[in-house]
């Protein structure tokens, strides 16, 4: 049980790595799909989705509202931006990958600059006071870039909506991320020192980030008739406009 724990917490931090904002936002992508989707693990992806609901709802929901309120605002904007600032070397390789060049160094400047002036990440002065913006970019938007097609959608244990190429890309990005490591010591920026210490931050980063979110998933879930195809559609349709972008 305690291996099945960590591989789902491990799925959580391969997603946050990949998507540093640390929640999905649906808000602005509710248009109709204008085709149909191939998706042979449509049962499959049913019965996960329910499993995803009833988690958010009656886990972390709760446990998410009972850290904000011991936890302040400040406090956790510096956790979000500490975790975010680690997560550079993703959105400063996934960029030169797309050969976004300016991008890149931009990410560099704010790394550099957010990791002295910012006391290790924790403040954002890039943009707050220089107004460099994160670009964030991750490998499956990068595939997506070189005309590899999204697959079929799967829904990912405890992650919600993704599909084959996203599910591969938060994989390689995982591995670049420093807020994983799988016993690998070859890798020297590798914050914790094993698996059960990657699984610990994933656990943090995510009721940290889901702090901000508070409500979201139940604004969008109201207007679902049905909730699966609903999600599945959103999503396909956000990494769409995010891959062209």
């Amino acid at each position: 049980m305690k291996k099945i724990i960590f591989s789902l917490v491990l799925l959580l931090n391969f997603a946050l790595a990949s998507d540093d904002s640390g929640a999905v936002d649906f808000s602005n992508e509710f248009s109709e799909p204008k085709t149909e989707i191939f998706d042979p693990l449509s049962g499959y992806n049913r019965v996960m989705t329910s499993f995803n609901d009833k988690a958010y709802i009656y886990v972390f929901d709760p446990i998410t509202r009972g850290y904000v309120k011991v936890m302040p605002e400040v406090a956790r904007t510096g956790v979000s931006n500490f975790f975010n600032n680690l997560l550079f070397p993703i959105r400063f390789v996934n960029n030169l990958l797309q050969f976004k060049f300016s991008n890149s160094a931009e990410e560099l400047g704010r790394f550099l600059i957010n990791s002295t002036f910012g006391l290790l990440g924790f403040m954002d002065p890039a943009t707050t006071e220089l107004h460099w913006q994160a670009h964030k970019e991750d490998f499956g938007q990068t595939l997506g870039f070189y005309g590899v097609g999204s697959g079929f959608p799967l829904v990912l244990p405890l992650l919600g909506p993704s599909n084959l190429r996203d599910t591969f890309g938060m994989v390689a990005d995982g591995y670049v991320s420093p807020l994983n490591n799988f016993g690998d010591d070859t890798i020297k920026y590798k914050i914790p020192n094993n698996t059960e210490e990657t699984s610990y931050l994933a656990i943090g980063r995510y009721l940290n980030e889901n702090s901000f979110h508070i409500g979201r998933y139940q604004d969008i879930k109201k207007d679902a008739i049905d909730l699966y195809p609903f999600l599945r559609d959103i999503y396909e349709q956000k990494r769409e406009k995010e891959i062209k972008e």
